[in-house]
């Protein structure tokens, strides 16, 4: 077993031929543009029909608030009732939620209205990023190529926050504040139906039956909640640099190199994200993540104290550079921590702990922004980051994987059958990864 796994590639080519991938990775993408173009979307809209960027900023955060709430328990019914049965129906609710909002905010409604809309809209935004991975998970196993699966998917979805805002902002400013609206709804119906149709790729269904033990709950795995801390940090980091940069670099008089500023943070993440991927780790994933988290922490150390834009932009590489080997050594260990029968709701409690950690950056950033000037803002992902790095150190042990973690919904019949527990001499040589 050992020789195999030695020998075994695990290039970007040797993952993109796993049978049946392709069936679910062109819709998927296709599918998930959307998540990066509402938030945006909504800005823009609401900004040119009420000129306001405070109210356009509220009813894009109750979107992501929501989305970040509501996405988990989508997780959870997908785990149990498969993702198709999810799915579709998410979709269309979420199509009627984004026209009705477009009605709303071009018919001058007030702001109640929008708010009592945006909320559902963002509840029932598409989780295509989290179903993705669980069919990696799904068809992988314990596969060498997970992390580079996980890799791959960091890159996709940086890739996609990306290109959905400016796809997104080039439809409102030249065609009609509404048009990004529109193909957001546009490519959630095709994208998302497109991709519930794929069923053969779907991870198989995890049914309770009489007399089998209580379902377990991605939530109940303490590793789960460890690493949704730690997922909390990353967002902080997301957040507080993009709000931290507009602020500094509309301080200084040059707010259009904001975009390229930006880029460089996002471009490093690719870029390490690509790394990732293509190499054999030897070192276990929870030292992969302690050691990519203290780098990060280091990282976004000195960014409060940096005044001059090309040093700015050099150190916004290096956070970038840090932050993808985190988040996907992350995803990578929900694999060994998380039963598949609750796989899928693991991965949307991670996603929606990075936009509720990204919405709560911005907010506290643009306060400290406002009230102490741009830099402070950059505070926030130091501290962000510097609190989760503390709990994982304290909560390490947590990251191993356990019998009690491994252990499905049921008893041993079926696909439910329970994982054997982890011997002694295995636990003794986990813990020193």
């Amino acid at each position: 077993m050992a020789s195999a796994v030695k020998d075994s590639r695990t290039g970007y080519g040797t993952l993109l031929r796993t049978p049946g991938a392709w069936t679910f990775l062109l819709p998927g993408f296709l599918a998930r543009q959307p998540f990066a173009m509402l938030t945006i979307g909504i800005v823009l809209l609401v900004e040119s029909t009420t000129g306001s960027y405070g109210t356009a900023g509220a009813v894009s955060a109750a979107t992501g608030v929501s989305m970040a709430l509501f996405a988990p328990q989508g997780g959870k019914l997908a785990d149990r009732f498969g993702q198709r049965a999810v799915l579709i129906p998410g979709v269309l609710v979420h199509v009627a939620g984004v026209c009705a909002l477009i009605t709303l905010a071009l018919t001058h409604a007030p702001l109640w209205a929008l708010f009592a809309v945006a909320v559902p809209t963002g509840a029932s935004t598409p989780q295509v990023g989290p179903m993705v991975r669980a069919r990696w998970a799904s068809r992988l196993g314990g596969s060498p190529l997970m992390p580079t699966a996980a890799a791959f998917e960091s890159v996709t979805d940086e890739f996609t926050f990306v290109v959905g805002p400016v796809l997104a902002t080039a439809l409102c400013t030249g065609i009609h504040p509404a048009a990004g609206l529109v193909a957001e709804a546009a490519l959630t119906l095709a994208g998302g139906l497109l991709f519930a149709s794929q069923r053969r790729s779907q991870p198989p269904v995890h049914r309770h039956r009489a007399g089998d033990r209580p379902r377990v709950s991605a939530l109940s795995v303490p590793g789960v909640r460890v690493l949704i801390v730690a997922f909390l940090g990353i967002g902080a980091v997301f957040g507080g640099m993009q709000v931290s940069l507009t602020a500094f670099t509309q301080h200084i008089g040059q707010p259009g190199i904001n975009g390229v500023l930006y880029g460089i943070f996002a471009g490093g993440n690719m870029l390490a994200g690509i790394a990732c991927g293509l190499i054999a780790w030897k070192v276990g994933p929870r030292r992969r993540l302690l050691v990519a988290y203290g780098l990060l922490a280091l990282a976004t150390t000195p960014l409060w104290a940096v005044t001059a834009v090309p040093l700015l932009g050099a150190v916004g590489l290096v956070v970038g550079l840090c932050i993808a080997p985190a988040l996907i050594t992350g995803y990578t260990l929900v694999e060994s921590l998380v039963p598949a029968a609750a796989r899928t709701e693991a991965f949307t409690w991670l996603t929606g702990a990075v936009a509720l950690g990204q919405a709560a950056a911005a907010t506290s950033a643009g306060q400290l922004a406002d009230r102490f000037g741009p830099s402070t803002g950059f505070l926030v992902p130091l501290a962000g980051t510097a609190l989760a790095l503390t709990v994982l150190l304290a909560l390490r042990a947590h990251l191993l994987p356990r019998s009690s973690t491994r252990t499905a919904a049921g008893p041993a019949h079926g696909t439910d059958a329970q994982v054997p527990a982890v011997s002694d001499a295995r636990e003794r040589e986990l813990a020193r990864t």
